[in-house]
């Protein structure tokens, strides 16, 4: 199952968008760039609560679900595996024992809508959770939503991740449930003053400005943390998805490639697929205007010739 997402790209700041930052359009073009590159899967973050009933049945707008229906519909017919999310649901981190029987009811229309498609759409229960949404709390709405999900739609492969924003850190406390179909996340965003400097939405990131990355103390403390994640796969036999990962846009741009490569290139040779957050806005490795590839980044998740070849 792991094996099929492979090397993946986020269609970020599209689904999840409220205008309140930069936006991808959904353009067909691009989900031909990306399974002309050599992805595999396209991870779509996807913001339903901010488009569903506040009271009950919490009935989704039927035009949103038809403009994500459109995406996976896009995706599929390239040949890609695509991954569905619940993201940015900040009222249930917040709120979780309030918001509960509205994120049930939210997995249910999902779940229900999507029951009969091809076994290259897999769910994503929730993205990042957080606040609120402790670990022990967490790993009692998981278990609920997953319940939802398989009453629907038995052998869909389903992706769970920890508490505390999907940290690598946080999986210890990652209860999985007794499930054949699941797969595991994490996002990977270290060292943090690295990827995120300069990043509006994090007060003090632009302190952080200028600093790069690439010495052997920066290649040991990813490998030490990717290392402790594959670990804890092996000991559950549970496959891996580093869901997100990537440098923001103000960095430099050979830190950010080298960053990249070497976390791309670590997650493979340990048995995780991977989707780059993201396509086209603040961290994009695509570059809208020029309607090209930000051929740094695109080189250090594909590579060159052996990429093309493997696309094929």
């Amino acid at each position: 199952m792991n094996g099929q997402l492979g090397r993946g790209i986020n269609f970020g700041n599209a689904l999840d968008a409220l205008g309140d930052g930069p936006e991808l359009p959904l353009d067909e073009r691009y989900f031909d760039e990306v399974a002309e590159a050599g992805f595999d899967t396209v991870r779509l973050p996807v913001r339903w609560s901010a488009h569903a009933g506040a009271a009950p049945p919490y009935a989704i707008d039927p035009a949103f679900s038809r403009r994500v229906d459109a995406a996976v519909g896009t995706a599929l017919d390239r040949g890609l595996q695509v991954v569905v999310d619940v993201h940015h649901y900040h009222e249930l981190c917040a709120a979780p024992d309030e918001q509960l029987p509205r994120f049930l009811a939210l997995w249910r229309q999902i779940a229900g809508r999507y029951a009969g498609h091809s076994g290259q759409l897999c769910f994503e229960l929730l993205n990042e959770p957080r606040g609120q949404l402790t670990a022990a709390r967490w790993n009692a709405v998981l278990a609920e939503a997953l319940a939802v999900v398989r009453a629907a739609d038995p052998g869909r492969r389903v992706i769970i991740g920890p508490a505390e924003m999907n940290g690598p850190e946080a999986l210890s406390a990652l209860e999985v449930p007794d499930d054949g179909h699941l797969i595991a996340t994490i996002h990977y965003y270290a060292p943090f003053e690295f990827t995120h400097q300069g990043a509006g939405w994090v007060p003090g990131a632009g302190r952080w400005l200028g600093r790069t990355w690439g010495g052997a103390a920066d290649e040991d403390a990813v490998r030490a943390d990717l290392a402790g994640v594959a670990a804890w796969g092996r000991e559950r036999r549970l496959p891996l998805f580093i869901g997100e990962f990537g440098a923001f846009s103000a960095a430099d741009t050979i830190s950010r490639a080298r960053w990249t490569a070497f976390v791309r290139a670590e997650a493979e040779r340990l048995g995780m697929s991977w989707a780059y957050w993201e396509f086209g806005t603040d961290f994009g490795a695509f570059d809208l205007e020029r309607a090209a590839w930000r051929e740094p980044l695109r080189q250090a998740l594909l590579g060159g010739e052996e990429a093309d070849g493997r696309a094929r």
